[in-house]
C-alpha cells in the first residue's frame, strides 16, 4: 500500500516536510527544522489513524534518511518516532547528529 502514495518534499521558511497527500484529503507527514546548516532536526511524524497500520511513517522517516545521507547532513531525532527506527536501524547511526 505504502507504494501507492507518492512522498514529497516541501521546504519554506527554514522549515521542511515530507508528505503523502492521501485519498481522503488527509496528509501523513514528517516535519523538521534546522539545528545549523549540516544538522536537521526531526520533531514530527504524523499519519491519520486510518492509515496508521500502512508502514506510511517508516517510508517518510526512509526518505529522511535517504536525503540525508545524499546530501550529507545530520538528523536529531526530536521526534519519538524518528529516534525509534534510529534505534532499530543501526545502519542510520552514521547520520545521527
Amino acid at each position: 500500500m505504502t507504494d501507492e502514495f507518492p512522498i514529497e518534499r516541501e521546504t519554506a521558511n527554514g522549515r521542511g516536510r515530507y508528505v503523502i497527500h492521501l485519498p481522503d484529503g488527509s496528509e501523513a507527514e514528517l516535519t523538521y527544522g534546522w539545528q545549523d546548516a549540516r544538522t536537521l532536526i526531526a520533531d514530527h511524524t504524523g499519519v491519520p489513524p486510518a492509515y496508521r497500520s500502512a508502514g506510511l511513517a517508516l517510508k517518510l522517516v526512509e526518505s529522511l534518511i535517504a536525503d540525508a545521507r545524499r546530501e550529507n547532513h545530520k538528523i536529531v531525532p526530536a521526534c519519538s518516532y524518528v529516534a525509534a527506527q534510529f534505534r532499530r536501524h543501526p545502519d542510520w547511526q552514521d547520520l545521527l547528529a
